[in-house]
């Protein structure tokens, strides 16, 4: 049988999302929004491309929830973007209400799910998600990392002028400015990046990933990203769908790896059809090992904001 894969959300992340899972052709997708019409028109639009592109036109709007019953995959990118005068912790408890209605309403329905957040605050709405469906860790956990390292790659292949393929590593912590790039383990061909950059370089490309989201942002002027977002969690899904097994960095509910309890974190995991498999610890230099810390302050402070116990 075809997965069916559900996603609530359909601007930009969202319904980028839907339309790079429906050109995979492994699963019906579900496309939900509140504003009537918005989710019906893009799925219309989506499915009138499936012959020209060619996969088979499966793909539902809807202002429910009612269709995504049966769902093994949910996806959620609903929420507001921070406004001119709102604070921080209006946003977050603004997105925390959206949030947690949504992953309600999902499991509810499919009691089964695998679910992977993207609202930001990303490891906060994590948290929301998680306590509001009680999924455990291997069922719950968010997508930032996926993006975050794609972006260093991206960076690191054009400083070196060498193709992206060849460039490995991964960016671990909270999905913020706090974000730890790990040079250490990052290396092009096998070749450490530190033989091939130099430090004062090298440190410029880290706080240019840190930033990354908010360069995209700089040259919209209105809007965020979205292509690098929907392609990172279609990755994620393609590991559960396929059951790869691939290594990612993914948002996960730590239970005492790397020294940190009870927070979602980006580190590297294991994704099967079962959702996250193993999650792995690598080993990291003291002072990326303290960056580390900090960011697991900085998400630890978001959450205390959220009311959990």
């Amino acid at each position: 049988m075809r997965k069916k894969i559900t996603v609530v959300g359909a601007g930009n992340v969202g319904a980028t999302t839907a339309q790079r899972l429906a050109e995979r052709d492994y699963a019906d997708v579900v496309l939900v929004d509140i504003v009537e019409g918005l989710p019906q028109g893009k799925a219309l639009d989506l499915n009138q491309a499936g012959p020209v592109v060619g996969y088979e036109p499966n793909i539902v709007g809807t202002n429910g929830y009612d269709e995504t019953e049966g769902s093994d995959i949910c996806v959620i990118t609903s929420g507001i973007a921070r406004k001119p005068g709102m604070s921080r912790d209006d946003l977050l408890q603004t997105n925390q209400k959206i949030v947690g209605d949504v992953a309600r309403n999902l499991v509810e329905r499919s009691p089964r799910t695998i679910m992977i957040t993207v609202t930001n605050p990303l490891d906060a709405m994590c948290t929301v998600a998680q306590k509001e469906t009680g999924l455990t860790r291997e069922r719950c956990f968010g997508m930032a990392g996926v993006l975050d390292t794609a972006r260093f790659r991206t960076f690191i292949a054009w400083e070196l002028e060498v193709s992206v393929q060849d460039v490995t590593g991964f960016v671990l912590g909270g999905h913020g400015d706090q974000m730890v790039p790990v040079v250490s383990n990052t290396s092009v061909a096998g070749i450490p990046v530190t033989e091939l950059i130099a430090a004062d370089r090298l440190a410029e490309i880290v706080q240019r990933t840190r930033d990354g989201g908010a360069e995209v942002v700089k040259h919209l002027k209105t809007g965020s990203a979205f292509y690098a977002p929907s392609a990172a969690v279609a990755e994620m899904v393609d590991s559960i769908v396929r059951d790869q097994k691939r290594v990612l960095p993914v948002a996960s509910l730590l239970e005492g790896e790397y020294g940190i309890h009870g927070i979602f974190m980006g580190v590297p995991c294991k994704l099967g059809a079962e959702g996250i498999e193993q999650v792995i610890e690598v080993d990291l230099t003291d002072s990326e090992q303290a960056e580390l810390a900090k960011s697991a302050d900085a998400v630890r402070e978001l959450v205390g904001v959220l009311g959990y116990n």
